[in-house]
């Protein structure tokens, strides 16, 4: 089949130089062998054909596969480890060339160790401590709190996130925590929704977008959450946020808060309930495209003594209190009045602006993070 013939230039006559007729009695009592390197030849290609055509490289290939875990009933059970028939045809060649150079008739792929094996099987040392891991992770069990409302969070979800690797580490995805997450903030984040909100001049208007509201961290939960389970800690929990409102309950503004009324042009501000002080402003010119922002906001900081500055204006203000931005509430001592329609054609470049006395009231009362609402009728 492969066109074996013997080598003639072999060094065969070695092992006569090795022979003694001296110790003819010592071979009584055993048998000598010898191995003499390249005795034979043959072609090399109709060897490699030859053993493409073997049934054992050609038959239905079962896999190896390692040991596995399954998880049921709130804990995981072993999988016995598949061995399988797959042969690796690089140590098949070698043993069938070392048995072609040793005279051997017969082969054994077991015990050649030419058959692809698991890497891990039930008696493997790492098997038990995955397992253990594993068990662990799901144990966790975690209560997110959102004001009254409460998700858990516990094995049956999370053992969809553990992956075992083919080294037997336990891996949790990342992707995947990173949706639970995400679907949480679909469900509980209130950044820009739609908001029912009750006037001073007792009219209920419905007040759409701003940045008010409760965010999620996305990144910063995920990886909490993470750890949490790699902890397997049984807690309850709020979220990581990128933002808090004051509140979960009602329209979450609270009693504390400022109201931008746009169409009559007025200010309230409230605190803990009780108004402190309200006015006429000057809003945003809205034929000039500077209306100001509608939706829901909140007081990013507050700063005594600033300069504005933007296309074609600069102005110093004594009180500064920006909500979006650039756009925010400030005292516009250059104005002599205050409210009607002035904002229509004499309006602010977006800014809410207010008399000396009303600013100065505001800035000294009101705190970080207090809601800005600005509506119209």
């Amino acid at each position: 089949d492969i066109g074996i013939h013997i080598n003639e230039k072999a060094d065969i006559d070695k092992v006569y130089y090795d022979q003694n007729s001296l110790k003819w009695i010592g071979s009584l009592f055993g048998k000598s062998r010898y191995y003499v390197d390249g005795l034979v030849t043959y072609n090399k290609n109709n060897l490699n054909n030859k053993i493409d055509e073997l049934k054992c490289l050609n038959k239905n290939i079962v896999e190896p596969k390692n040991v596995s875990f399954k998880y049921s009933n709130g804990s995981y059970e072993v999988i016995k480890e598949v061995y399988g028939n797959k042969v690796n045809k690089d140590k098949l060649k070698a043993a069938i060339e070392m048995s072609i150079m040793k005279g051997e008739r017969d082969l054994d792929l077991d015990k050649k160790l030419c058959y692809e094996n698991p890497k891990y099987t039930l008696n493997s040392n790492k098997t038990p401590k995955t397992k253990k891991l594993l068990n662990k992770y799901v144990k966790a069990d975690i209560t997110y709190l959102f004001g009254n409302k409460k998700e858990r969070l516990d094995g049956n979800t999370i053992n969809q996130w553990l992956i075992v690797d083919e080294n037997l580490d336990v891996v949790i995805n990342k992707m995947a925590v990173m949706k639970y997450i995400r679907d949480l903030g679909r469900k509980y984040d209130t950044v820009g929704i739609s908001r029912k909100f009750k006037t001073s001049v007792g009219k209920t208007v419905e007040v759409k977008g701003g940045l008010y509201g409760w965010k999620i961290n996305l990144h910063d939960e995920s990886e909490a959450l993470i750890e949490n389970i790699k902890s397997g800690e049984i807690i309850e929990k709020e979220p990581i946020y990128t933002q808090k409102a004051l509140s979960r309950e009602g329209n979450e503004i609270g009693n504390t808060y400022v109201e931008i009324n746009i169409t009559r042009q007025h200010l309230w501000f409230y605190k803990n309930g009780k108004l402190i002080t309200h006015g006429a402003v000057v809003t945003g010119n809205p034929n000039r495209g500077h209306s100001t922002v509608l939706g829901t906001y909140m007081l990013n900081y507050k700063q005594k003594g600033a300069t504005l500055t933007g296309p074609g204006y600069e102005a110093e203000v004594t009180y500064w209190m920006p909500f979006f931005g650039n756009i925010g509430i400030h005292d516009a001592t250059w104005r002599h009045s205050f409210g009607g329609d002035i904002y229509k054609t004499n309006g602010s470049h977006g800014c809410v602006n207010a008399p000396l006395y009303l600013a100065k009231k505001i800035y000294e009362n009101i705190e970080d993070g207090t809601p800005i609402i600005c509506y119209e009728e």
